[in-house]
């Protein structure tokens, strides 16, 4: 009987042994990543085309990709401080060529000639730019402590489709950003990249880049518009055209920083309602020296009334809610070039508005509506792009046929949409504008009523609350238009584009507003555009409305209806004109050379 009992204890000991092994078997051939996940589900396959072209040191090749239910605690990035991050490279081989590393490329001899040229059709120098590597690596701009960001691994990050956008761009400006997309992208990540040409005309875009670009075996797409249409409605065929699942939109001469890609994925991973905003370094038109943005301060996108595009640093407000300096922060806008946005997300918000044309007020659109919809929008502080910002141009970019005032018109519809009560203070700051025809809004006012977005207050109140302090709502204006002189009839008022510490003038009246269209409004503030007018001696000087970081719409002035004259009432002297420049003089109620007939003037 005892042997029989030792027998079955044997028997049982070797069961568990063997369930033991078992079990150690499954866990030393498990993924060892630190994630969790749900119960896997039947796999999908991305195909990523196979190349090994000896400019491209990335191989993209058949990768299958585990489909995973990610829950947003699963994928928030971790930092290891003084371990490098899971993306980041172990090592870099350094490359000595021109510009390598971000430098700038100086040019000698007949070549300065033609740098110039090239800067005159392009915006920026092509001939300093054939001379740097179409692979050179960018430089490493952002802040240190991104080095030791961890962010989810790419079977759990959405894909990306990277749309650029162009007119006749120049040749290796061109050629180089999607090759710094290629060589900073991991390969499972990038899906594809899609070249709009809006219907250019130069040889090296219509022949030689369709050419060029089947040594990626479809990775690399080009589309052409069958008429010029703008940069807005070119951004949409790409998106449309894209099978990735986020639309990552850059311009067509930008340089990737290392990692920049996982950081903006990993905010739409998170929150497929986040338009995630890299950080935009400066390229420099002349010489291509890629430089740091911001020098570690952290900014974010405003805007004043005009919308004009403003950037203010960080509030204490958000800095509370960060527990790093690198990690991202919400904004309330973005400067509008580059970003990221899930694919379904941005045609769900029903893409940009296609009455919003050609360029101007589309980030304004997107970022409202993103907001207000139930979204959000965050700069990424450990995802930096190197943008070429245009020198002097000499070639006009503006579509044939097109509206001489297209800008304001886009301007005008976003504030028409989505301002509600708050358009009123766009048009104080452009008068001008209340008579454009903008077009049938109902589509997207219904839009906006189906997604339930919430109004312009709350976006206000809640988002870009610092508005209130740095661009207070504007007082009505008292006057406003072209101011011309009596007893010089023909003359009016003109900035002549001296601004920040310049006189301003007169010239002859042209009725189109523009330099000779101002406002003083009932606090005293003279301005036209964002420039306010301040006396100086006798004269009338230009200064930027914004002064320490805000604008005080309040000032010196006051026009009688009467007298028609304007006064200062810091140096109690009148503005007046003798038919060559625009001055302040002791004021005298019979100098007809001090009185001054304001008419309104409005653009059609």
């Amino acid at each position: 009987m005892l042997k029989g009992r030792l027998w079955r204890f044997l028997i049982f000991f070797f069961v568990l042994y063997l369930i033991f092994l078992l079990v150690f078997s499954r866990s030393f051939n498990s993924d060892n990543n630190d994630k969790t996940t749900t119960s896997p589900l039947p796999q999908a396959r991305v195909i990523i085309d196979d190349n090994n072209h000896e400019q491209n040191n990335i191989q993209h090749h058949e990768v299958a990709r585990q489909v995973e239910i990610n829950k947003p605690s699963d994928l928030e990035p971790v930092m290891t401080k003084g371990i490098l991050g899971n993306y980041e490279q172990r090592s870099v081989v350094k490359s000595s060529g021109p510009g390598e590393d971000g430098e700038g490329v100086q040019l000698h001899g007949e070549d300065i000639q033609r740098g110039q040229e090239s800067v005159a059709e392009y915006g920026f120098n092509e001939v300093a730019s054939d001379k740097i590597s179409l692979n050179r690596r960018a430089r490493d701009t952002r802040p240190e402590e991104c080095k030791y960001w961890n962010y989810p691994s790419v079977h759990r990050l959405p894909t990306a489709s990277v749309v650029l956008v162009f007119y006749d761009e120049g040749w290796s400006t061109l050629v180089r950003t999607f090759h710094s997309v290629i060589n900073t992208s991991p390969k499972e990540l990038l899906k594809d990249i899609i070249l709009v040409d809006d219907y250019s005309d130069q040889e090296h875009i219509t022949i030689r880049l369709p050419e060029y670009i089947k040594k990626w075996n479809g990775l690399v797409k080009y589309v052409r518009t069958q008429q010029r249409v703008g940069l807005i409605e070119a951004r949409v065929i790409g998106a449309r055209v894209a099978e990735g699942d986020v639309i990552v939109i850059l311009d067509a001469h930008c340089e990737c920083v290392t990692n920049w890609l996982p950081p903006l994925l990993t905010r739409i991973a998170l929150n497929r309602k986040t338009l995630a905003i890299p950080i935009v370094d400066g390229i420099e038109w002349n010489t291509l020296r890629h430089n740091t943005a911001y020098g570690g301060t952290l900014y974010r996108g405003i805007w004043e009334w005009g919308f004009l595009y403003k950037e203010t640093e960080l509030p204490q407000r958000e800095r509370n809610l960060m527990k790093y300096q690198t990690e991202p922060y919400k904004s309330p806008t973005h400067a509008g070039g580059l970003l990221a946005i899930d694919k379904k997300w941005f045609f769900e918000l029903g893409a940009y508005d296609p009455d919003i044309k050609i360029w101007g007020g589309e980030q304004y659109e997107l970022s409202f509506k993103v907001w207000m919809c139930g979204g959000q929008l965050e700069w990424v502080s450990c995802s930096h792009v190197g943008h070429i910002y245009r020198g002097p141009r000499r070639r006009s970019m503006h579509p044939r046929g097109g509206k001489l005032h297209q800008s304001h018109i886009n301007h005008l519809r976003v504030a028409e949409i989505w301002m509600d009560e708050y358009k009123e203070y766009y048009l104080r700051r452009q008068p001008n504008q209340a008579h454009l025809d903008i077009g049938n809004t109902s589509e997207y006012k219904a839009l906006r009523k189906r997604l339930n977005c919430s109004s312009f207050t709350w976006f206000l109140d809640n988002v870009a609350y610092e508005m209130a302090e740095k661009y207070p709502l504007p007082p009505a204006n008292y006057v406003w238009g072209e101011m011309r002189n009596d007893q010089h009839r023909q003359w009016c008022a003109d900035t002549l584009d001296n601004h920040f510490g310049r006189p301003i003038g007169i010239s002859g009246c042209h009725h189109q507003g523009g330099n000779q269209l101002f406002r003083i409004n009932v606090e005293g503030e003279w301005s036209s555009g964002e420039h306010c007018f301040v006396s100086e001696g006798n004269s009338v000087i230009a200064r930027h409305c914004v002064q320490m970081g805000r604008w005080t719409p309040k000032g010196e002035w006051s026009y009688d209806n009467k007298t028609r004259q304007i006064r200062s009432t810091k140096v109690y002297k009148c503005v007046t004109t003798d038919g060559k420049v625009l001055a302040l003089e002791t004021c005298e109620e019979d100098a007809t050379a001090q009185k001054w007939t304001w008419t309104e003037t409005y653009a059609v």
